[in-house]
């Protein structure tokens, strides 16, 4: 295994016959470094680079995130296909708006409260343990719910979208191969994420539920989107389907009315139907008393024909 060194650096950038003096002036201007698939398994020292803004490590053997708390102008972090299972260490990287962690061992995504304001967060993939999803600590969504624009949580088992409804200014989801199912739902966060752009959620169960991609670009909060699943929606898709739904909407009021009307017509007749069927109190005077009989009124009829 390999540990993220100075050394490590000095041999990747060229610098191995330079100067230390050359080659600390080097660390301290550089602001982009590369250390992709490099077996590197342990984040070690740093400090030098405190001008970095963009540090790749992506598709390594790191186990832990660490030793960051020199990278405060830090914005972009990759750190996708590593052996990573927790979200720490994070707190001083205050510029940060880019994160990648797609790939690894996380079961929770927690660790971010105290981080800037993270514009993407990229955590697809992860390696769960059989039968679990990926959760969500609410003191990181709330951290990011003013800042994150785009998530992506594909491939993590995740059956409901609720919990994220507090992403306020998400414009971009992609939660492809995942278990969601109900449209109730998706239809409830849809109405929250005012500014959402795209979403995407191919291989889901709910994608196979009957006139699926209809419903959602009908969704009110969902007018100014611009492609579902991958696929653009065109304006006159949108104003077709629009239309027809409150077309639709009317013809069922419509109908509703009708039935109601004509449900009321037939409770009048059996009204006055019946009527003919009541029975009658029948006040009868003998030997100066009163006397109240109950009698059919059809037996009544028969008795003045008589």
């Amino acid at each position: 295994m390999v540990q993220l060194t100075m050394d490590l650096i000095a041999k990747n950038a060229g610098h191995k016959n330079r100067s230390d003096e050359d080659f600390g002036q080097y660390l301290q201007k550089l602001t982009h470094l590369n250390l992709s698939d490099k077996n590197i398994d342990t984040i070690g020292d740093l400090s030098f680079c405190k001008n970095l803004r963009v540090l790749y490590l992506y598709d390594n053997q790191i186990s832990q995130i660490q030793n960051l708390d020199f990278a405060s102008n830090i914005t972009h972090l990759y750190l996708q296909n590593n052996r990573i299972s927790s979200i720490e260490n994070l707190s001083s990287l205050k510029k940060l708006e880019k994160l990648y962690l797609g790939g690894n061992y996380i079961t929770v995504v927690e660790g971010l409260y105290k981080v800037g304001e993270i514009r993407e967060l990229h955590i697809e993939n992860q390696h769960l343990p059989l039968g679990e999803k990926l959760l969500f600590d609410p003191s990181s969504l709330k951290s990011l719910a003013k800042s994150l624009s785009v998530l992506n949580i594909s491939n993590n088992n995740i059956d409901e979208l609720e919990e994220l409804a507090v992403l306020e200014n998400l414009s971009y989801l992609k939660a492809i191969d995942n278990r969601l199912k109900h449209m109730k739902d998706l239809e409830i966060v849809l109405n929250k994420w005012t500014k959402l752009r795209r979403i995407d959620l191919t291989g889901n169960p709910i994608c196979q539920k009957p006139k699926y991609r209809d419903r959602i670009i009908v969704q009110k909060m969902f007018s100014f989107a611009e492609s579902l699943d991958g696929k653009e929606i065109k304006e006159m898709e949108r104003r077709f389907l629009i239309n027809w739904t409150a077309s639709k909407a009317a013809r069922t009021k419509s109908n509703k009315r009708m039935t109601d009307e004509h449900a009321a017509h037939e409770h009048s007749n059996f009204c006055v139907t019946s009527f003919s069927h009541m029975h009658l109190i029948v006040i009868i005077f003998h030997k100066g008393k009163i006397i109240s009989k109950l009698i059919l009124r059809s037996k009544l009829r028969c008795q003045l024909h008589r």
